[in-house]
């Protein structure tokens, strides 16, 4: 594996926003599943006890009806008639031995009104009606375990329902918090990919700034004339301004604006020349030469945006000086043709398999260099142009950026400054 690229892997088990999206996802999915088991579990009380009612009314009113017209000899299914007259019991065919209560019979026999009572007799519970019918007293009695049975079972259907229910509400609370928590986990990863962003598209003109006051710094304590050193302010002052509009692009980039400033025609020999001498001082620190060349007599210029495609050159002499040995050489190569503008930045440096091309301009997918590349891609993209990589491992790498050419012309040439005069200003108070 060489220098230029490198493998990533992402452990979701240290990441803390996938571990707070899991958290957050798995408490809807319990929340969702616990209310859907809620409402299940109301619906399946109430049915019960619309059934116990409904079961208690319907065995009243048999009951009522068989005491009122029903022959003792042939009383209605699951249903017993007991008829004392002078002291004399008569009862149902195959009647249960522990009926009837006499106690009910002998109280209503004495003028009582009709008495509905549950009992439990030998092990079984009985509905019992107890009630005067003419000369004599009859009394209904009514096993109730078939009713219980009918319970149990539809008990038993509704806990098997429940059960059913709870996991289709653990299907249908994924799906719910996957998609509630779907958005949160977009922002997290826009916010993510911005911090990246802004880390990276400030870390080389930052590092270029440093590099550069402290070259400034040590040649002023070293006595050198500050006059000599007015261009190393002014450098100064560019980097600062171009510094400048990278964040302001960036703001822009984050209140999702289109591309930062209309399109206009960009000499792109010129922003070379330009990013080449700021990346001078760094570059002579690591002992790495940098060298310009245009070829052919025609313009160099585009249509876009200065500071995006400054950027893009930017990156690409950054990426060169970090895989460059010192001794090493780039090589910043401008040709056009009639249509196309073609930007070509070479070094000597520890190159890379050619079959990583491709993955050199990927986010952190499955492996990637890194960010620099792919917000260059973007960046030309975004140019209607296009960026290729090729490269051998310990032999340099090439990267060419084709961009449409600007027909209506070069951009107007800036004004050329005023002799500086020799006099100090002073410092401001």
């Amino acid at each position: 594996m060489n220098g230029r690229w490198r493998p990533f892997t992402s452990d979701p088990g240290h990441d803390p926003e996938r571990r707070l999206l899991g958290r957050a996802r798995r408490r809807l999915t319990v929340q969702v599943a616990g209310a859907i088991s809620v409402v299940l579990a109301l619906v399946g009380v109430l049915v019960l006890c619309f059934m116990a009612h409904q079961q208690s009314s319907s065995a009243r009113r048999e009951l009522a009806a068989a005491a009122e017209r029903a022959n003792v000899a042939q009383p209605p299914p699951c249903v017993w008639l007991y008829e004392q007259r002078g002291g004399t019991v008569r009862a149902s065919p195959g009647a249960p031995a522990a009926l009837p209560v006499h106690a009910e019979l002998d109280r209503v026999g004495r003028g009582g009104q009709p008495q509905v009572t549950q009992a439990e007799l030998a092990g079984r519970t009985y509905l019992i009606r107890t009630q005067r019918r003419g000369d004599a007293v009859v009394q209904a009695a009514m096993d109730l375990r078939y009713q219980a049975a009918e319970r149990s079972r539809l008990l038993r259907t509704l806990a098997a329902a429940e059960i059913a229910g709870l996991l289709a509400a653990v299907l249908v609370g994924q799906v719910i918090s996957r998609r509630a928590i779907a958005p949160l986990g977009e922002a997290l990863a826009r916010q993510r990919r911005f911090a990246a962003d802004v880390s990276h598209e400030l870390r080389t003109p930052l590092t270029r700034l440093s590099t550069r006051a402290q070259l400034l710094a040590r040649r002023m304590r070293g006595g050198t004339d500050p006059i000599l050193l007015i261009d190393e302010v002014d450098q100064l002052v560019t980097g600062s301004r171009q510094l400048g509009e990278v964040v302001e692009d960036l703001l822009r980039s984050a209140q999702h604006k289109e591309l930062r400033r209309p399109f206009g025609p960009v000499d792109v020999a010129a922003l070379a020349a330009e990013t080449a001498e700021a990346e001078s001082a760094r570059a002579q620190a690591r002992g790495v030469s940098i060298e310009v060349r245009c070829e052919g007599a025609a313009d160099h210029v585009v249509r876009g945006v200065e500071s995006a495609l400054r950027r893009v050159v930017s990156a690409l002499l950054d990426n060169a000086l970090g895989h460059t040995s010192p001794g090493g050489h780039i090589w910043v190569t401008l040709s056009s043709d009639a249509d196309v503008v073609r930007l070509t930045v070479r070094d000597d440096g520890v190159g890379f398999d050619p079959a990583d091309a491709e993955r050199l301009f990927t986010r952190f997918v499955g492996g990637g260099y890194g960010l620099g590349l792919a917000l260059v891609r973007e960046v030309v993209d975004g140019h209607h142009g296009t960026i290729t990589a090729d490269g051998r491992p310990g032999a340099g790498a090439v990267f060419v950026v084709r961009l449409p050419a600007d027909t209506t012309g070069p951009p107007p040439r800036p004004e050329p400054e005023p002799a500086r005069s020799p006099r100090r200003d002073p410092l401001p108070g």
